[in-house]
């Protein structure tokens, strides 16, 4: 069994996380860089974050969309109002994505248990479960001295039902209930406070409006997507009043798919998403130590409105705070996929930039799917150089007029 120290594993997910931001805001300067000009990195952070890590392969492969793509299991992470638009009866998909390998972290990753199963033409339900390990850990003191191993792990179960409204547009909304175990019987340094697993409950709005496009004699169609997930409680490991929000998110989807004859198909897809959580604004006192922000006494639902006009730098960095997907996904005879995407987010909220690809093969109720991302800067990404798959079932074909 692998031991890893607490301390060297949060520094790990941290330097992943902000080593860029960290650089910029070394040579920070009233809230401005003296050499670009520009307000200095202010990302937006929340608890819970493996509740917007994208699990699947394919959406992976695409710069990590799905909004308005064609339905499948997945649908239950992206947007679970496309179920209803889906043409299989049942359903399910299970994606095991390793994280972390490129620091030599062989017993971390996330797993993507989901599925759905249409009770007639008008109505779907759909469950998943999605469950990170952050593997076998020992804990230590100041001085370094073992307070005991754990095993750290987050999970999330969700469910979800979806409806035609009309033959085009179908709505859905999705439970779910969220669990954080972390350093479960810890003590908190210089507070007393023990940790205790995080509990939070959430739910999901959204709405699919899917249309006939007559480009070609062939079946095409545009999807819009839009969604609104983790819209639920905050959370806190301690007896704390404070609480954290979680990553409740914003996303609009666009899809167009073009079937050029009987056996290709190429659809184009883009997402833009946006946290619903308020901008980090940290108050100084006359000391010059920080307090705790006024932001963070904000419930759920005044924080995710107070998102869209909270950013310091005004209307320009909310703008900023939007990340982009764009990717696109071929398929010959429907048994054969090759996709590619690009994902952006600012420099100031993240620096997450990379390329993906995937390749995807169906035979009858059997498909796989896989994933590789390519990073294209010097921020490090959990899945560098990690290949990542997705296996999905198909049963009891409906008929194509449902699609």
């Amino acid at each position: 069994m692998k031991k890893l120290f607490a301390s060297t594993l949060i520094a790990a997910i941290l330097a992943i996380t902000s080593t860029s931001l960290s650089a910029q805001q070394a040579r920070c300067v009233d809230g401005f860089d003296p050499i670009s000009g520009e307000r200095c990195a202010n990302a937006v952070t929340s608890a819970v974050p493996f509740l917007r890590i994208v699990a699947d392969a394919r959406g992976g492969a695409m710069g990590d969309v799905g909004i308005a793509t064609s339905a499948d299991p997945n649908g239950m992470y992206y947007n679970p109002s496309k179920l209803a638009f889906a043409d299989k009866n049942v359903s399910i998909s299970a994606t095991y994505t390793p994280w972390m390998r490129n620091l030599g972290l062989q017993d971390v990753y996330l797993a993507y248990l989901t599925g759905y199963k249409k009770i007639d033409k008008l109505q779907t339900i759909g469950l998943s479960l999605r469950y990170f390990s952050l593997g076998n850990i020992e804990f230590t003191d100041d001085d370094g001295q073992s307070l005991g191993q754990g095993n750290p792990n987050e999970f999330e179960i969700t469910g979800a039902y979806a409806r035609k409204l009309t033959d085009r547009f179908s709505a859905a909304i999705a439970a779910k209930f969220i669990y954080s175990n972390l350093a479960n019987g810890q003590i908190v340094p210089g507070t007393g406070d023990e940790i205790k697993p995080g509990i939070a409950g959430a739910a999901d709005l959204s709405m699919t409006y899917k249309a006939p496009v007559n480009f070609t004699k062939n079946k095409s169609d545009f999807t819009l997507g839009v969604a609104i997930s983790n819209l639920g409680s905050k959370i806190t490991y301690t007896n704390s009043t404070e609480r954290d929000f979680i990553p409740t998110n914003l996303g609009v989807g666009l899809g167009w798919r073009f079937r050029l004859d009987d056996y290709n198909t190429l659809t184009f897809t883009t997402d833009f998403n946006k946290l619903l959580v308020p901008t980090p604004t940290p108050e100084i006192t006359e000391g010059g130590d920080p307090t705790i922000p006024d932001y963070k006494e904000l419930s759920s639902i005044r924080g995710a409105f107070s998102s869209f006009s909270d950013a310091p730098g005004g209307f320009s960095e909310e703008l900023k705070e939007i990340t982009v997907g764009v990717g696109a996904e071929y398929w010959y005879d429907d048994q054969f996929a090759v996709r590619m995407g690009y994902f952006y987010e600012n420099f100031s909220k993240g620096n997450r930039k990379y390329f993906s690809v995937g390749l995807g093969v169906k035979y009858n109720v059997f498909g796989l799917n896989f994933s590789y991302l390519v990073p294209t800067t010097n921020q490090r990404n959990p899945l560098d150089n990690t290949l990542r798959f997705s296996l999905l079932f198909d049963f009891n074909a409906l008929n194509d007029d449902n699609n």
